[in-house]
């Protein structure tokens, strides 16, 4: 079989309003590194992110694989059309692809995609050498912990991005919320080997580690056991939560004595209504005081997640929401709008239900309003929505804000100031400076990540 040249292109995604440029060289996109480990061996394989660089239309691969969110999906049909018009077969992957391929135009791509690239890539590659090649692919069993294969971090270019340090240490989650796509039911929670993770540790060269899975603590046995493995590496690392895990302390305890500095948790919402409205079993609001407490004894940040929106808020939710984020010193905060993605159970919903008022996917970014809200009217959600987090980041709120410990003192100014309040500054300096060296600059001051 002769050696095919195989592109990957990673779609230029649409800024919200308070993101800049950081935001699109935040992190290398993992699945498609994952893609070029499948693949590279036997073929020629690049990689092309149109976030940071422009996607080159002089070659003409063979296969053309096109990793799709969301929102990403109208340019992506347009990326296709351009390959495909000069002869080239075109691949569409990513999470969109597996948890909503029915809404997808079918005459948009030449071969679908579904389920994990390990289960997927090597019989769609097989399949085009040997004629035989098929409209859709579907991973054929849940992916298992010796499926998984590691990103190819040795791939990247240096200076491109701002961490290249990003681990994953599991797929998927193990709630059902009915907004996110692990509503979806092809999607599947599994934890990785642990041997693997370390594996991948040691191969981004750092001691500063950002895990981006879905939910790191998804599975308390399984994190608890790699916690006490990762405790002698002296690392410093940031993770992603649901916030039942802080209700267990020891599962805290070892998360602060193996390096944690920083927890990404899905709030949410503050109010009970709009928790339980969409399913999310593991929040239970009574008790939000008590996880931030322990979190914040043990000198962990906190970066609360809130959706607005939900069909129990209100105009009032967002002044309660603000008062509340400040009275508990939540460190830093990321908000959205409540997007219906197809595929998942809101949006079957909001779609029964007539709410949703566009079918313009490049809107579903959590930054417009694209459906009926019951509690308020849209203009009043996207008014809401800009003005809390020009709120929460004025200086006023940054200060009031401020961590009771002073080991993360450093760190929290850092992103409240460089990345939120003044980030075009720092995107310029990114781009004088680059954005992997930034991103060692602000590691070395604040001493995380």
């Amino acid at each position: 079989m002769r050696k095919l040249n195989i592109k990957l292109i990673q779609p230029k995604m649409s800024r919200r309003p308070m993101d800049t440029n950081i935001k699109l060289h935040m992190a290398p996109p993992l699945g498609l590194l994952t893609i070029v480990n499948i693949v590279r061996k036997e073929h020629h394989v690049e990689l092309e992110n149109e976030n940071i660089q422009k996607i080159n239309y002089d070659d003409t691969p063979d296969i053309v694989g096109i990793s799709i969110t969301v929102d990403t999906l109208p340019r992506a049909v347009k990326i296709a059309r351009r390959f495909r018009q000069k002869g080239c077969i075109v691949v569409a992957g990513g999470i969109h692809v597996t948890t909503a391929s029915k809404w997808i135009q079918e005459d948009a791509f030449d071969v679908l995609c579904i389920g994990a690239a390990e289960g997927t890539w090597p019989d769609i590659i097989s399949d085009f050498q040997n004629n035989k090649l098929k409209k859709v692919y579907r991973c054929q069993k849940p992916l298992s912990s010796d499926m998984i294969v590691s990103p190819a971090y040795d791939f990247l270019k240096k200076g491109e991005y701002l961490y290249c340090n990003v681990v994953h240490t599991s797929r998927g989650c193990p709630f059902r919320c009915d907004f996110c796509y692990n509503s979806a039911k092809e999607r599947h929670f599994v934890n990785r080997n642990i041997e693997d993770v370390l594996a991948d540790i040691k191969a981004v060269h750092s001691k500063h580690i950002m895990f981006i899975d879905d939910n790191f603590a998804g599975n308390p046995r399984w994190t608890k056991e790699f916690l006490r493995v990762i405790i002698p590496m002296k690392l410093k690392w940031s993770a992603a939560i649901s916030i039942n895990a802080a209700y267990d302390d020891e599962m805290l305890d070892l998360m602060k004595q193996s390096g944690c500095q920083s927890l990404f948790i899905g709030f949410e919402s503050i109010n009970p209504e709009s928790v339980t409205g969409v399913h999310k079993v593991q929040n239970s609001v009574d008790s939000y005081e008590r996880a931030i407490k322990a979190i914040h004894d043990r000198g962990i940040m906190i970066n609360g997640s809130f959706v607005f929106g939900l069909d129990g808020d209100t105009t009032q939710t967002f002044k309660a929401t603000l008062d509340w984020i400040v009275k508990n010193k939540i460190e830093t905060v990321t908000s959205h709008i409540l997007t219906p993605y197809p595929g998942t159970a809101l949006y079957n919903k909001m779609k029964a239900e007539g709410r949703l008022t566009t079918n313009n996917l490049a809107l579903y970014n959590t930054a417009h309003v694209v459906y009926k809200p019951k509690g308020m009217t849209r203009q009043e959600l996207y008014r809401g929505y800009l003005k809390i987090y020009k709120d929460i980041y004025s200086i006023k709120n940054i200060i009031r804000r401020c961590p009771k410990s002073k080991d993360i003192r450093a760190a929290y100014f850092m992103f409240n100031f460089f990345y939120r309040k003044y980030g075009k500054f720092t995107d310029a300096l990114c781009n004088i400076i680059s954005y992997e060296r930034i991103g060692i600059i602000a590691e070395k001051i604040s001493g995380s990540i």
